[in-house]
């Protein structure tokens, strides 16, 4: 009866779903200054990610809008499968390439999923380049999603999956145009797993919340801020919610189907919202809960804070 109940409630915010997308592509703020931060913000994708892929953002819709509202805004393309370290040291070279281009003394990371402990490394090796670190469903604890792969038994099963992760990798580093960047599934795999991700955090705790709540705000200079989505089933239309839906019961705790509540937790934390992983990148095209804030609304609206803030 409880899971008749959800598909209803799914299929009537279905209904809605075209309406919430119309409204998403309309600008959260007219004032072309809303975002103006002072620094300039480089938001970071997660595994399997990229920067654009023919016209196609990773944060669909999300960097246009930030820069309407007056922000200065770069993507960063760092291995889509990798470690936190290998991919924090791309990222590295690309925060003093923006800063050098620029002339801003620091920038603001904004970090999705694997994005986030890539952002957390270059803040802990160069707190002095970075301004801010933002965690949007950031794997900033142990996947359960991961420990599942990373457990798999070396054999044809094992080979298969990483096979198949790396090919999907590869052929999204050709179609983004990133060039010198290794994908290493294997080591993407372990980076998220409760071994690599302890071992992690271990070397590099800054903003870390160690009981579920606010981690440090404020930490060698930098200011450390996340929320993340709570909903795996979002919209019956919406092409993740299977996905999602059926990875969320691997975690057994509140998540957003790859990533739990308590792991997402970062700095200042900034609010749960009815969104699965995906929908907190504004993707498939913006498909989502019809009543759940815009995941672009939530992008300037951090903008915002952080041009109050003075960054």
């Amino acid at each position: 009866m409880k899971v008749i109940q959800r598909l209803v409630r799914v299929a009537i915010r279905s209904i809605f779903c075209g309406l919430a997308v119309a409204l998403a592509a309309l600008p959260a703020h007219a004032d072309d200054a809303y975002a103006r931060t002072r620094y300039p913000i480089m938001l970071v994708h997660g595994a399997l990610g990229w920067g654009d892929i023919g016209g196609y953002d990773y944060f669909y819709g999300i960097p246009d809008a930030l820069r309407a509202s007056g922000a200065q805004v770069f993507v960063a393309q760092v291995s889509a499968l990798n470690s936190s370290e290998a991919r924090g040291e791309q990222l590295l070279t690309q925060v003093r390439q923006v800063l050098a281009t620029t002339g801003a003394a620091k920038v603001n990371l904004i970090g999705h999923s694997h994005g986030s402990p890539t952002s957390r490394y270059v803040a802990a090796v160069a707190p002095q380049l970075v301004a801010s670190v933002t965690s949007v469903g950031g794997a900033n604890g142990p996947s359960k999603v991961a420990d599942l792969i990373v457990s798999t038994p070396e054999g044809p099963l094992r080979s298969v999956v990483l096979g198949a992760f790396q090919a999907v990798a590869e052929i999204i580093g050709k179609l983004s145009g990133k060039v010198g960047l290794p994908e290493k599934a294997d080591a993407s795999g372990l980076a998220l797993s409760t071994l690599g991700s302890v071992a992690f955090n271990e070397r590099f705790p800054q903003g870390l919340s160690r009981d579920c709540g606010n981690g440090p705000e404020l930490v060698q200079g930098v200011r450390y801020f996340s929320w993340t989505g709570t909903q795996p089933l979002t919209s019956i239309v919406d092409p993740s919610d299977a996905p999602l839906g059926l990875l969320s019961l691997v975690h057994g705790e509140p998540n957003d189907g790859l990533v739990t509540v308590c792991s997402s937790r970062l700095g200042r934390h900034l609010g749960d919202y009815p969104q699965n992983h995906l929908d907190e990148i504004n993707q498939f095209f913006g498909m989502r809960d019809p009543f759940s804030v815009s995941p672009v609304t939530l992008y300037l609206e951090q903008a915002n804070r952080l041009k109050t803030l003075g960054l």
